[in-house]
């Protein structure tokens, strides 16, 4: 609220351009329809460019389709290559790691650091089977109607659930270093669980690199009680008080990048150098 507030007062000022610097772009993740559910990011793009902004810089949004809700230029920066150095220069014996991505779905991304730092890759496939606590207890849908009224002509198919076989690690990480690779940590469990897997399978070393370092609730003292060796997050969100609860917790600066693309913007100069040796996938 305080950004549009602040983007209307320049409107109204007659600003000529109005440039936010948003390096998490917040409710990246509500960015498709789930049921019944809102499309918040839509919502957001819809507010910004209401309120005045006419260029927004960000980094690495969830989905970079993201940039499709706006009618106005989005760069979406990567944060790739400070977190690739970062595993060239502090991960010891670094040749002897394998880039892991934690549900298929982060596959591309793995792959992509996987590639240019010409390292092995694995997948971790399935979830861990719930326990009756576990269990969806309807409060994210409709009551069951009993005695529902039916059209007698309308059979409508009955849905299948999608079921997820026993969490499997495809790919050997046997006696290596576990690079988990993602764009968001927050709610840490996932990683947590995903870390006691790659330690049943022999990693000897478990990090965790994302770009985005939210680390809400417990996720700190989750962090110092796992397996995982050390979290390794740009500072794109603040993360001080985390970092005083759990030392595991590593900061890679990318003000260097933010300030290069404010400063391009300003001049009129080519936004390309920024994207070089960025990949589709990245």
């Amino acid at each position: 609220m305080e950004l549009l507030i602040m983007a209307y007062a320049l409107k109204t000022a007659c600003a000529r351009n109005i440039i936010g610097v948003i390096p998490y772009f917040p409710y990246s993740k509500q960015s498709k329809m789930r049921k019944r559910g809102s499309i918040v990011c839509k919502l957001l793009a819809s507010m910004l460019a209401k309120a005045g902004l006419t260029h927004i810089i960000t980094m690495d949004l969830h989905q970079k389709e993201i940039q499709g809700f706006f009618s106005f230029p989005v760069d979406n920066l990567r944060a790739s290559p400070f977190l690739l150095q970062y595993i060239q220069e502090e991960i010891p014996n670094y040749r002897n790691a394998v880039i892991v991505a934690k549900s298929p779905d982060a596959a591309k991304r793995a792959q992509s650091y996987a590639e240019r730092l010409r390292l092995g890759l694995a997948v971790i496939h399935g979830e861990a089977q719930c326990t009756e606590l576990d269990m969806d207890d309807g409060r994210h849908s409709p009551p069951m109607v009993k005695n529902a009224t039916v059209h007698p002509g309308l059979e409508l198919p009955l849905m299948m659930a999608k079921e997820k076989p026993p969490i499997t690690v495809v790919g050997d990480v046997g006696g290596r270093i576990a690079i988990i690779v993602d764009d968001i940590i927050d709610d840490v469990e996932s990683f947590v669980a995903a870390a006691e897997i790659l330690k049943e399978r022999g990693a000897y070393k478990i990090y965790v690199m994302a770009t985005h370092g939210i680390l809400s609730a417990e996720a700190p003292r989750l962090i110092e009680e796992s397996s995982i060796d050390e979290v390794v997050v740009t500072n794109t969100v603040p993360h001080e008080l985390q970092k005083l609860q759990c030392p595991k917790i590593k900061t890679v600066d990318i003000s260097l990048i933010l300030c290069e693309a404010i400063r391009r913007i300003h001049n009129g100069e080519s936004m390309a150098y920024l994207f070089r040796n960025i990949t589709v996938d990245d």
